[in-house]
């Protein structure tokens, strides 16, 4: 569907209405489920969005102070692809990486899997997530190391994603990675030439001689069912084959100039990290079992446009994005690994003649959260926006109204 401006809120002329990805999901996610098999980390997620903020998840009852009035809150789901439940979790998180940051340049770098992988990760989500994960790391880090380069052992994070624009499968890392690394005896810090990193075709060349070696080892190990549609590569010479195509085309490695400065990778950072494949701002209308949602348009300048789709199609794009349980989609790697990442950035600000950061406070209420990032008091009464609100009760979770079987 072509550009055009969303409807007016409410219902407009041809009937449609403004929707969140949750009322989308308590509207169509019953017919879905029952349509289609789906996995647990599926199965939970769509609960989750279903139940978020109702009263199915229980609350509190609160009253005014000033005027009286009472209000009813209702408990998030906190699941981490519900849009309503991210911002929380994005400011406490990012509050961390604050004492992380060093004061010198930082590198935006995206490593992509060609998308005729997509059915084998559809398959085994799980095992090629891991794989895209580990060879975009030691791609870098293999860089990092050779004395051609920097020489030293530079740091990573490394945030997954699944999906494009128009919730189509795509899958890629963005890798914030540091502009220099710490020397091999740990007595220097070597910076990066300014404004350049690594060659990105020799960066692409490494990735995938690294991930299809992977690949090779997981097909040899048994850690590949390849089943339906994947049947034929079970055969070794078939296998052999499907992946020497691979090696004659390009892998998409794209390496960004640096950060502005190191306030900017967090707002970077705050952008990626927790996302999810689609915000509620992004969703326009439903009407008729179809929906529409914007998208921006890279390959025409960055327009944004509508997309209309079926219900049933909508959900199954975005479920595509739902990660296996317990599946951890931001990473860290070389000098920010978890097992050291102290005692190295210690040495690094030592030697790049940084104060130590202030010992860690508190962590922040989610009053204060959102009071600093949406400049709203969720204690204010919302009437007389004097007020503060006093709880008088929680509420017990009460049945769904709606079959999330």
């Amino acid at each position: 569907m072509g550009p055009g401006a969303p409807p007016a809120a409410g219902v407009g002329a041809e009937g449609w209405q403004r929707l969140e990805l949750a009322d989308l999901v308590r509207a169509h996610g019953p017919a879905y489920q029952r349509a289609h098999p789906l996995c647990r980390a599926q199965r939970r997620a769509l609960r989750a969005i279903a139940r978020c903020r109702t009263a199915a998840l229980g609350g509190q009852r609160a009253v005014c102070a000033a005027c009286g009035a009472e209000r009813l809150t209702y408990t998030s789901c906190r699941n981490r692809h519900c849009p309503t439940c991210q911002r929380v979790a994005t400011e406490r998180w990012l509050a961390a990486r604050r004492r992380e940051r060093l004061p010198i340049e930082y590198f935006h770098v995206v490593f992509t899997l060609p998308h005729e992988l997509n059915p084998l990760a559809q398959s085994h989500p799980r095992l090629i997530y891991r794989l895209l994960f580990q060879a975009a790391a030691s791609t870098l880090t293999r860089f990092g190391r050779d004395p051609r380069h920097l020489g030293g052992e530079l740091g990573v994070t490394a945030v997954l994603h699944t999906w494009g624009q128009t919730l189509s499968q795509h899958i890629h890392v963005h890798c914030v990675v540091t502009g220099g690394a710490l020397s091999p005896d740990g007595a220097r810090w070597i910076r990066a030439r300014a404004g350049f990193l690594f060659p990105v075709r020799a960066l692409s060349k490494l990735f995938r001689g690294t991930s299809l070696a992977a690949l090779r080892r997981a097909f040899e190990g048994g850690e590949l069912h390849l089943a339906g549609s994947l049947a034929p590569l079970a055969d070794p010479a078939a296998f052999t084959a499907w992946l020497a195509g691979f090696r004659h085309q390009p892998w998409v490695v794209y390496c960004k100039p640096p950060f502005a400065g190191p306030a900017q990778v967090l707002a970077y950072l705050g952008r990626y990290t927790h996302r999810v494949a689609i915000s509620n701002d992004r969703l326009v209308a439903v009407a008729d079992g179809r929906v529409r949602f914007r998208w921006r348009d890279y390959a025409d300048g960055n327009r944004v446009k509508l997309m209309e789709l079926d219900a049933e199609e909508f959900l199954r794009r975005f479920l595509l994005h739902v990660v296996p349980d317990g599946f951890v989609r931001i990473r860290h790697f070389g000098l920010l690994a978890n097992r050291h990442r102290a005692a190295k950035l210690a040495q690094c600000r030592a030697l790049l003649a940084q104060p130590s950061p202030p010992a860690p406070g508190p962590p922040e209420s989610v009053r204060a959260v959102m009071l600093r990032v949406t400049g709203i008091d969720i204690d204010l009464c919302p009437v007389c926006h004097q007020g503060s609100l006093r709880r008088l009760d929680r509420l017990p979770p009460a049945p769904p109204a709606w079959d999330t079987s």
